[in-house]
This record gives C-alpha cells, structure tokens and sequence, in this order.
C-alpha cells in the first residue's frame, strides 16, 4: 500500500494548471499546507477585524480574549465537564441512529417492497425539525440525558436511513446477477455481494452523519439543562460574555474535525482499495 501510495504521489502533478485538473492527486505536503493555510487565513481576517478596531470587542471580541475565555472556562467553570456530557450525547445519539438506521437502510434500499412501505414515512419525518419534537421528549422523557440524546437520534437516523437506502441501490445490479449465476442463493448475495459492496458507502455515510449529530447539541442542550457546550454558550448569551460563546462554538468545531479526521482514517484502514 505505502508504495502504491508513493507512486501515486510521484505521478501527481507538478504543475500549477495541472492542479486544477478534476480529482487529480497533489502531494501530501501541499495538501497539509493549504488546509492550514483556510486557517490561518480566517485567524488573519478575524484578527484585522478585532485588533483593527473595526468591530466592537462585545460583538466581536479578539482571539486573544477569546482564548482567554476558553482558558477561565477550563480553570474556573468545569468547561471538561461540559465537554464530556456532550461528547456523551452526540456520540449516544448517533450510535443509536446508526444501530437501528444502518439495516433499516440496507433492507429498504435491497427490497422495493420495503421501500414502498417505509420510504414515505422516513421522508416525511425527516422534514420535521429536531427541535419541534423537544416539547414532546421533555413531557415523554424528562429532563436528563435520554431527552437530549433523543433529540440527537431524530435529528440523524432519518437522514442516515435515506442515504444508507441510496448507497444499496447503487450496487451495480450485474454484480447481484452474476452471483446469481454463479448458483448464488438470495441470502447469499445480500450478505457476500450486497453488503461488502456497501460498506463503504455505508462509512462515508455515518462519517456525514455524525457531524450533523454535532450540530444538534445546542439543540439538545437548549431547554432543561444544567451542563454541556450548549448550556455554556445559552448561559453565556444571557451574561453578553460572547468570548465564552465563540470559544464554545470553536470547541464544538473542533470536536467535529477531530470526529471527521477518525471517520476518514478508519474509511482509509478499511477500504485501502477506495480512491
């Protein structure tokens, strides 16, 4: 693999015009420097903005006060704890989602029938907003932690079991075909040509999905809650102390990359033959 790799790298191209070639490969090198550059990029406006003078400190303050915020979170308010309680609630969510929302997927996307009789439901749903259902969950759930990760779990699963039912429909039928040909029996295909052939799409899928789990916490975490990075940045939004919401909202941002960078490592240790 790592010289497959290495061929691919010295046949990436060298030019500039070449770059710009669709899906052409650029050197690892130039790759780690241009996503650091979009950030260093946003830290350079965000700082001429700030320092500059050009926007007012209460609705915009500096990246210095801004980690300053995030420094007195972690020492003086138990911003860890915050941290682990939604980290908890998302990655409960999506589990759950991808548990129940992963067969019902594969199943609905393999067999019309169940297509018909479950894809206007889950369509329909999917269109109600997460946080509609919050009064609802309050009322039939409490307060706690099964609240919120309810509220997570509808915002993922109907979404997860749509995509899911897209990548099984887009196994070519002449790989299903052919094993049939080859004395194949119906149980056989799904679980040794259906199912692999899915996989990774299936990854690639829940890699998309647990980052919209993380945009439902301030959601989850809006009504009824006494911890968590929502609760932090609500309580912040009454107190105007918007370095501790920027801060909270970088950290969920960061949560999401750390998340995403995992899902891509495990899709590359996976499926090394995906490009």
């Amino acid at each position: 693999m790592d010289e497959k790799k290495e061929k691919e790298l010295e046949g990436a191209p060298r030019k500039l015009e070449d770059f710009l070639s669709p899906r052409e490969p650029i050197p690892q090198g130039l790759y780690l420097i241009l996503a650091l550059s979009s950030f260093a990029f946003f830290l350079i406006i965000w700082s001429i903005l700030t320092y500059g003078r050009f926007v007012d400190p209460l609705f915009l303050p500096s990246p210095g006060r801004v980690f300053q915020a995030g420094v007195d979170l972690f020492a003086e308010f138990g911003f860890t704890t915050d941290i682990l309680n939604s980290v908890y609630r998302v990655m409960m969510g999506f589990i759950i989602a991808a548990i129940l929302g992963v067969p019902i997927g594969l199943i609905m996307g393999t067999f019309k029938v169940a297509e018909a009789f479950t894809e206007p439901v889950v369509g329909f749903i999917r269109y109600m907003p997460a946080s509609a259902f919050i009064p609802l969950f309050i009322l039939w759930l409490g307060i706690g932690d099964v609240e919120k990760i309810a509220i997570i779990f509808v915002g993922s699963f109907f979404q997860l079991v749509l995509m899911v039912a897209v990548v099984a429909k887009n196994v070519h039928k002449d790989m299903l075909e052919t094993a049939y040909t080859l004395g194949a029996k119906r149980f056989q295909v799904i679980r040794k040509v259906l199912l692999p052939a899915s996989l990774p799409g299936i990854v690639d899928t829940l890699r998309i999905i647990v980052g919209w789990a993380w945009t439902y916490i301030i959601v989850a975490e809006l009504v009824a809650s006494a911890s968590g990075i929502g609760y932090m940045i609500i309580s912040s939004q009454r107190m105007l102390r918007t370095g501790n919401i920027i801060f909270g909202i970088l950290t969920i941002g960061m949560l999401g990359l750390i998340t995403d960078f995992f899902s891509k490592w495990l899709y590359h240790k996976l499926f090394p033959w995906v490009e």
